[in-house]
């Protein structure tokens, strides 16, 4: 990698120091023609990496938070131009969920290694989007992990934030809207994924979230009061834990290629950990739209056992269907 690389650097990022952060990235990948342009107030990462493309850089690295990278990554779908990560945020989901090592060294070593993979990107009402869109609960979640919070206890954050929701757990009605079917079903939360790590517990629904098979993991959550929601997140738990798809009366999965999510009365949406408006929504798969560099273990299950029609224990009604729907 001989070309011009530029790193696009979040110095708000993290719990670090910013600048030993950026220096230690620079010397780990000093054999690299590496370019460095901050993001700013005015300047966010979705622009420097169009400036990256435009001016024919070979590589764009994001270093930062998930939203610095999913924005970063917008710029790049559709381009034969690979991303690199460098994760310093609160959650680093999207390495996490792509066995992206989140030690700066080690993130700089497998970038050099140059390893490269196609994935699926997506969109959230025409906005980019590379994890996933939580409606509800979730997005009420973040809302209250505030940043202090963050900055104290990282992660520890949206545990915290999520306990303190679980007494105010208002469900809503919803309706799905998919290619093959209109979903109508009352719930807490919808989570929409693209790529999701364990961590993201609320989109463990399927056995698995596969990040290139062209389908979005859709997994919706209707408990029962307080007790039911600590359930239906143990479930979750598990489920992410042993790669097995949920079996519970209060929670429903199915996978499609895109979905228009509309709520009664509207709900707050979350995309890539950010705070984005209100429902409705409607999200878009891009199969295998963004290349990035990733170690050469991938833990992605082969995707022959993958199906779109929905599991949905929980009480719902089909309002259309182009295929029989099956129950259980």
């Amino acid at each position: 990698m001989t070309a011009s690389v530029h790193l696009i650097y979040n110095p708000i990022a993290g719990q670090g120091n910013a600048e030993q952060d950026l220096a230690m990235i620079q010397s780990s990948l000093s054999g690299l023609n590496l370019q460095v342009y901050q993001t700013t107030p005015e300047i966010d990462a979705d622009q420097l990496a169009s400036q990256a493309v435009a001016s024919g850089a070979s590589l764009v690295i994001a270093s930062g938070g998930d939203g610095t990278l999913s924005l970063a990554a917008s710029a790049l779908v559709g381009t034969d131009i690979p991303l690199g990560v460098i994760p310093r945020g609160t959650a680093n989901a999207l390495a996490a969920a792509l066995g992206i090592p989140d030690e700066i060294e080690d993130a700089c070593r497998t970038i050099l290694a140059n390893h490269r993979r196609a994935i699926d990107a997506a969109t959230c009402n025409d906005q980019p989007m590379l994890l996933l869109a939580g409606v509800g609960f979730e997005a009420e979640t973040v809302e209250q992990a505030d940043r202090e919070t963050k900055d104290r206890f990282g992660t520890l954050a949206y545990v915290i934030a999520g306990i303190r929701q679980l007494g105010t757990i208002n469900p809503f009605k919803t309706v799905l809207e998919t290619d093959e079917r209109i979903i109508e079903v009352s719930a807490a939360a919808i989570t929409v994924a693209n790529i999701a790590p364990p961590t993201s517990v609320l989109a463990q629904g399927p056995d698995q979230i596969i990040s290139d098979d062209g389908l979005l993991d859709i997994t919706i959550v209707a408990p029962e009061g307080i007790g039911g929601a600590i359930a239906a997140s143990y479930q979750l738990f598990r489920t992410a834990l042993n790669e097995e798809a949920v079996d519970s009366n209060d929670i429903g999965y199915f996978r499609a290629k895109s979905v228009t999510i509309t709520t009664d009365p509207p709900q707050k949406v979350v995309i890539d950990g950010e705070l984005s408006g209100m429902t409705p929504i409607t999200v878009k798969s891009i199969p295998q739209g963004l290349t990035l560099i990733v170690p050469a273990v991938s833990t992605d299950r082969p995707l022959d056992s993958l199906t779109g029609l929905p599991d949905l224990k929980i009480q719902h009604k089909i309002l259309k269907s182009d295929s029989p729907s099956p129950e259980g």
